[in-house]
């Protein structure tokens, strides 16, 4: 009746409808930047969710700890797959969307859009899930992680590591532009892509910098982002990069940016379970949910930086790992730390009870280092050993093993003054710790166990 009366003038009145709710060229959608890659995806879309926020958005937020709208957790658990990501695109208060994109959800139902503004592959290195739903290299599982880089739309940028080979290779695939990210700002990829007029991240005397061809601009100074401990841990420098990248490229001013990082700290209420940092006693604990060997590397890496001399782990792994990848956990476990706390809980995944611990001693058989192993059924035990062991001046990583659990036990020891604080590099690093009080310190060592022992296991 509008567009052909009976009488009277036609009136077009869809189309006003639609120039009023979306006016100008706008396509009614909502930035979407997904995130995939073996390790840093977390952090990475954390801090990616905290710089578009910063400008003002209501960002819809998916990851492996939950749904956040607005900063909001509205679900919890592991919510880095498609189902997940429709729930927050289809939220009606949502801004801009920040999605991590994981493997498994990749594989069984594709991804939760269908393309996405600005796609993140943050590494591949040494891999992860390896030998689960036919995936069984690393080749393999690059495949199934440059599908994000597929799904960049033509006018998007795909986000790529430079100095990984397998994550560089994806540039090749992607409909929109690269903008590549490394460290060393000679990297030879960073480098060509440069020369072509192309887009790169990258650090220059403890400076960001962002590029376009021979034009660069300077960013703020890494000893004023929270999150990489003042440059000194480069992964996390690396996180931050692929992040500068992704808001560069939808479309964030430098000021934007560099308020948003130096605005995220790296307490575990921002980036729960990834290198946050602790004093227990004058000791220094470290916990951080890496759980393949790429990212226990990673960690190790950093810590060769901290001058303890004794130096205890508590880690695992899930069941539904290759014996392999398992064993080859157990070597670096054994070549870089004194005491092993292994433990087993809720992710046998097909497993026997004991099988898992058993196949991280096949790999820690020829350890350079370890002289004491021990081994716990439930987290929970295993880290309540490794605290009556260690003692002021050494240095402990703990591994989170669930992260809510994880965070809730340390804040709740936190607040009840039975376990200590938190701390920054600094404090972490300093080469006279804190001596704890005769209380403290007859607390911490009233259960440490026979020291002549090189070897055993506590079940």
């Amino acid at each position: 009746m509008h567009i052909e009366p009976s009488s009277g003038k036609p009136r077009p009145v869809g189309e006003s409808i639609i120039d009023m709710m979306f006016p100008g060229t706008s396509n009614g959608r909502i930035p979407i930047v997904s995130v995939t890659g073996v390790n840093g995806k977390t952090t990475t879309t954390r801090l990616i969710a905290h710089l578009v926020a910063s400008t003002g958005k209501k960002v819809g937020m998916t990851c492996t700890d939950g749904i956040y709208v607005g900063g909001r957790r509205i679900d919890s658990g592991d919510c880095s797959g498609p189902q997940s990501a429709r729930s927050v695109l289809m939220n009606p208060f949502v801004d801009a969307a920040v999605l991590e994109t994981a493997r498994g959800g990749i594989l069984r139902e594709g991804l939760g859009f269908d393309f996405c503004d600005v796609g993140i592959v943050t590494n591949i290195g040494e891999g992860d899930h390896l030998g689960l739903s036919d995936i069984e290299t690393i080749e393999q599982l690059s495949k199934v992680k440059r599908c994000i880089i597929e799904a960049v739309h033509k006018n998007g940028f795909g986000v790529l590591k430079a100095n990984d080979p397998l994550t560089a290779e994806m540039a090749e695939k992607c409909k929109g532009r690269v903008i590549f990210f490394a460290i060393d700002e000679n990297d030879p990829v960073l480098t060509n892509h440069r020369v072509r007029g192309e887009r790169v991240v990258f650090v220059r005397n403890g400076r960001i910098f962002i590029a376009e061809g021979a034009e660069e601009t300077p960013l703020t100074t890494l000893d004023h982002i929270p999150l990489t401990h003042q440059g000194r841990i480069q992964f996390q420098v690396e996180n931050v990069l692929a992040s500068v990248a992704a808001c560069w490229g939808v479309g964030m001013s430098v000021e934007q940016i560099v308020v948003g990082l130096e605005s995220f700290s790296a307490h575990m209420d921002k980036v729960p379970g990834r290198f946050n940092l602790l004093e227990v006693h004058g000791a220094t604990v470290v916990a951080d949910y890496g759980h393949n060997s790429s990212s226990l590397l990673a960690i190790i890496e950093a810590l060769e930086q901290f001058p303890h001399s004794h130096r205890t782990v508590v880690y695992s792994a899930a069941g539904d790992r290759r014996d392999i990848d398992m064993i080859r956990q157990g070597e670096i476990l054994a070549d870089h730390f004194d005491r092993v706390i292994l433990y087993e809980d809720q992710y046998l995944r097909g497993r026997k009870p004991g099988e898992i611990s058993s196949i991280f001693k096949r790999g820690m058989d020829s350890g350079k280092r370890v002289k004491e192993v021990y081994d716990f059924v439930g987290w929970e035990k295993a880290v309540e050993h490794a605290l009556n062991l260690i003692k002021a001046g050494e240095l402990m990583l703990l591994q989170a093993d669930t992260i809510d659990e994880t965070v809730q036990y340390l804040q709740r020891a936190i607040e009840h003054n039975q376990l200590g604080r938190e701390i920054d590099l600094n404090s972490a690093l300093d080469a006279n710790p804190t001596v704890p009080s005769p209380e403290q310190g007859s607390s911490a060592s009233a259960s440490v166990s026979n020291p002549s022992s090189s070897k055993r296991s506590v079940n």
